[in-house]
């Protein structure tokens, strides 16, 4: 039977990317393309249907998928998860400016990344660059807050208060027609030009390739306005370039769905300007950084019947970071600094269904990292880390139980000077869902989950002469829940609606705040943080007349993140540096059939950049609106997708950090073939 996988991706190849494919059609037998399959074909039936979004979860997840990336105006990671519930983006602006992500006000690092299920990991500053990582080749992402809630998992994901899961496309390709090639370019304002290729490759029943390359080039020039004058003077952003080029690859096999194999390959090479802070009178910056990155990732999983499941992850990573600022003031007349972090790193997941409604799991991680760097005295650090955890989840009548039990054992070694002290932690998880009623709309959930976050090599040892008296991070989450969601038969599809209250309580909580460079922080210990807030999401779809459809998804954030260290202290009580108060994303769109109009507005209310909550100190809040259309139509037997979109529609002019503002309305254009 034919398959066929409607992928809205987009992938370039990069400089060195027509060689990898010129090089596997060697490799590939002719044969491949013309190759026989005993599958019978039948008659296609079209089936048209709405698909639900998943919100019964035993935590709170939140899901995009590739075909909605476009509709939230997306064009990184980042921009993609923005109108998320209990998200905060970091953004310090431009195209290849670093944008992180902030869950329910825990900060970057208490999230865990994870690409094809396994971590993407960074022990230097610990936070994923989230503007790095590309949509071109990725099917769906989602969001979960304490953990996923399935326990066949690797202990890394028990270890982070939250979890983003990104999935790249996966191939699904008939004997018919045994390969897919995606083609396009997208282009627009800042100089910004983006080419892409993908290339699905079916090489016989169990074996499948994808191949995905891109290049992204951009001045990154863009105006702002210059406040603190008095007058409305613009002024244009400057060193805020980018040239990258990115290439995967992916191979699969597949004996069933219970028995499967995958292994990718990443290579990243990127040249970036860093803008820096506006500095009244003095906007310019002539920092640099080059990134070379590659990992290896090989994952296999053997479901043997209903009982017995088991998950291997194996990864190799290595990051290459070079760092410049001629205008640094120091007596080698200015910073040069090469770091060079490897990673080995090993995970094994068992679980058992001892009942039918009862499974329990243990996996084990080890991971092994080392950093290199060209600085005089540095520590040069190396970190063990060894995790286990125990999983079990019970269903019993309306009820769900689940728990989870980590064990973090970290060590740490130094070339120079003191290594921080090695950890021992153990961190319990608890979860469990009520449907009270017998119909399954409805249902009820809660979990409390402790989590443990080691400081960074960067926190401990970067630019400091010794190892900086830092306390762990610890956080405890409380979350009290409810979801609905209904299928209607009538003009409205479907409605789905979620709401949950939450508490966290954060002790030593580690503070960054960004100075002039934003690769330079100030770093300390906060002390304690409190941290209640409400996240509601409400989603539907409905049918209009003549094949027309509307659709509506809205989300709300309050958070009141409080320091509650030091009665004394005159920042008690008061709101923690960059946690705006209240969040509003919705995103609407209507389309009929191949061509769809859609709307995205995000607001955030003002916040403080420090954690004195005075008037100075305010940065105000923003409302940023999008705009996109897209097109689908055949040029002869091939399916060709068109896109526009304008981002900040009404030229607002704001900035999510301080003294880094973001540019004004800007425009995008993409056109796709797939063949």
């Amino acid at each position: 039977m034919k398959k066929n996988l409607h992928c809205i991706y987009k992938l370039l190849p990069a400089s060195g990317l027509g060689v990898v494919v010129f090089m596997l059609q060697i490799v590939l037998p002719n044969k491949v393309s013309a190759q026989t399959d005993t599958t019978k074909k039948l008659k296609e039936v079209t089936i048209s249907t709405s698909t639900i979004p998943q919100v019964q979860t035993i935590t709170p997840a939140q899901q995009i998928s590739s075909i909605d990336f476009t509709r939230n105006s997306a064009f990184t990671v980042a921009d993609a998860i923005r109108n998320f519930a209990g998200v905060n983006i970091k953004d310090y602006g431009g195209i290849g400016g670093v944008k992180t992500v902030l869950v329910r006000s825990l900060g970057a690092n208490h999230t865990g990344i994870f690409y094809d299920g396994v971590q993407l990991n960074d022990a230097q500053n610990g936070q994923i660059d989230l503007g790095r990582l590309n949509l071109n080749n990725v099917q769906s992402i989602a969001l979960y807050n304490g953990q996923p809630d399935n326990i066949c998992a690797p202990a890394r994901a028990f270890a982070s208060a939250s979890l983003l899961s990104i999935k790249t496309i996966r191939p699904l390709l008939g004997a018919e027609k045994p390969y897919q090639v995606l083609v396009g370019i997208k282009g627009g304002s800042f100089g910004l030009i983006n080419p892409y290729i993908q290339w699905q490759q079916r090489i016989n029943k169990n074996w499948s390739a994808v191949v995905n390359s891109y290049l992204e080039k951009a001045d990154g020039q863009y105006k702002y306005k210059v406040n603190g004058d008095g007058s409305d003077t613009l002024a244009t952003r400057r060193n805020g370039d980018i040239k990258a080029q990115q290439a995967d690859a992916a191979l699969y096999w597949t004996k069933s769905d219970s028995n499967q194999f995958n292994f990718h390959v990443n290579y990243y090479n990127s040249d970036r300007g860093l803008p820096g802070a506006v500095v009244f009178y003095n906007p310019y910056s002539k920092q640099r950084v080059q990134n070379r990155d590659i990992f290896a990732q090989a994952g296999y999983e053997h479901l043997w019947g209903s009982s017995l499941h088991l998950l291997l992850n194996t990864k190799l990573s290595r990051l290459y970071t070079h760092y410049t600022d001629p205008d640094f003031l120091n007596n080698q007349g200015g910073l040069n600094y090469k770091y060079t972090q490897k990673e080995v790193y090993q995970s094994a997941t068992l679980a058992y269904h001892i009942l039918s409604n009862w499974e329990v799991s243990y996996a084990v991680d080890f991971a092994y990292t080392h950093l290199d760097a060209n600085i005089t005295n540095y520590a040069y650090p190396s970190r063990s880390t060894l995790l286990n955890a125990i999983a079990s989840n019970l269903i019993v009548g309306k009820w769900r139980f689940q728990g989870s039990l980590l064990n973090s054992n970290i060590n740490e070694s130094v070339k120079t000077g003191k290594a921080s002290a090695s950890r021992n932690v153990y961190s319990p998880t608890l979860m469990a869902t009520f449907k009270p009623f017998n119909n399954s709309n409805f249902q009820l959930r809660a979990f409390y989950k402790n989590s443990f976050r080691y400081p960074t090599f960067d926190e401990f040892y970067y630019f400091a002469i010794q190892v900086r008296d830092l306390k762990p991070e610890f956080a405890k989450q409380y979350d009290l829940g409810a979801t609905f969601t209904k299928s209607l038969n009538s003009w409205l599809d479907y409605v789905t609606f979620t709401a949950d209250a939450y508490y966290n309580n954060v002790t030593d909580k580690i503070l960054s705040i960004p100075n002039q460079n934003p690769y330079i922080s100030s770093i300390s210990n906060l002390g304690k943080v409190d941290v209640k807030g409400i996240d509601v999401s409400i989603k539907t779809q409905s049918k209009l007349n003549n094949n027309w459809r509307a659709l509506l998804t809205a989300n709300y954030s309050f958070q009141k993140a409080i320091d509650v260290s030091d009665p004394a202290s005159s920042v008690y009580l008061k709101q923690i540096p960059y946690s705006p108060k209240h969040t509003v994303a919705i995103n609407a769109g209507i389309d009929h059939r191949q061509f769809g109009i859609y709307y995205n507005q995000v607001l955030s209310s003002s916040r403080y950049y420090s954690g004195e909550n005075l008037p100075e100190n305010l940065l105000s809040g923003y409302s940023v609106s999008d705009a996109s259309a897209v097109y689908n139509f055949l040029l002869k037997t091939k399916q060709v997708t068109a896109a526009v979109e304008v981002n900040n529609l009404f030229n607002a002019n704001y900035a999510v950090i301080r003294s880094f503002p973001l540019p004004g309305r800007s425009y995008r254009f993409t056109i796709q073939i797939k063949i």
